[in-house]
């Protein structure tokens, strides 16, 4: 799937979602048969001609101008991952050919020196994700944090795809929707940030095919980085965790995080995170 066709969707999911009266537009009178805003509505609204925008959303229009996406932006209430989201798709960038190294065993290979870090910030749970979510590197915390994810063989480890097929991920995430939620909307940017990655594709197809759940949010085109936050467990062993988590990007590592949870030390929780690590 190209940016073009990726940016039609992702500006009707966006209007399908804004009221007239949000929009400061007057109530109309009868049903109307468009959800949220019509085209027509959404061009007057942001100054553009009503052709300009419907090239816009079938993808026929190169390159809008930082001026006209600001104003879409206001009009469709998108938050600031949308803007940035919205930025990326219009560059209207193809494909890129990816080498065999990248699409491959070297986008899995993490640094001796990414390697160590995860044993210093031993008894905080870190990991080491690909681009699409695989565990590529964990401490025993981390491992742990995940409940039951040592039951599958590495190459199948993948933190998106335990949230949506593994057995223990609903008992685990006190808020699953929520965590489902972001996982998804991680996943939806990183298809525009690394276009043409087959191992995002294949993952995408494979939950989209085996997930019910993952499918219908998958069609709702939302956005959302996942660079900190707070994730609340109730996890078999250690018990009710709150853990907040920062994400860090791996200098020459295509498309690597570095995750790291905490907790503050001398709380419940803390002393729960020591006892998963013990």
């Amino acid at each position: 799937m190209g940016n073009r066709t990726e940016l039609g969707d992702f500006l009707r999911s966006r209007r399908g979602r804004v009221a007239p009266q949000e929009a400061g537009l007057p109530p109309s009178a009868g049903r109307r048969r468009t959800a949220g805003l019509r085209r027509e509505e959404v061009a007057i609204l942001a100054g553009v001609s009503i052709e300009y925008y419907r090239r816009l959303e079938q993808g026929k229009q190169q390159r809008p101008s930082p001026a006209v996406l600001a104003a879409i932006a206001q009009v469709l209430k998108l938050t600031d991952d949308e803007r940035r989201h919205l930025a990326e798709l219009s560059r209207g960038r193809p494909p890129a050919p990816f080498t065999d190294a990248r699409a491959g065993s070297a986008a899995r290979t993490v640094r001796e020196e990414v390697r160590r870090m995860l044993d210093i910030t031993h008894p905080y749970p870190a990991c080491v994700l690909s681009r699409s979510s695989d565990l590529l590197a964990a401490n025993q915390g981390a491992l742990r944090l995940f409940s039951g994810i040592e039951d599958w063989p590495e190459r199948e480890r993948n933190t998106a795809r335990y949230a949506f097929l593994h057995p223990s991920a609903r008992e685990l995430y006190a808020d699953w929707e929520d965590v489902a939620h972001g996982v998804v909307a991680h996943l939806r940017a990183a298809v525009v940030l690394h276009p043409g990655a087959p191992d995002i594709r294949e993952l995408v197809d494979e939950l989209s095919g085996r997930s019910a759940a993952f499918a219908s949010l998958w069609q709702r085109h939302d956005v959302r980085a996942r660079t900190n936050g707070r994730k609340v467990y109730h996890h078999p062993v250690a018990g009710r965790l709150s853990l907040t988590y920062e994400a860090y990007d791996v200098a020459r590592s295509e498309g690597q995080r570095l995750i790291v949870y905490q907790a503050p030390p001398g709380t419940p929780d803390h002393e729960a995170l020591l006892r998963l690590s013990a």
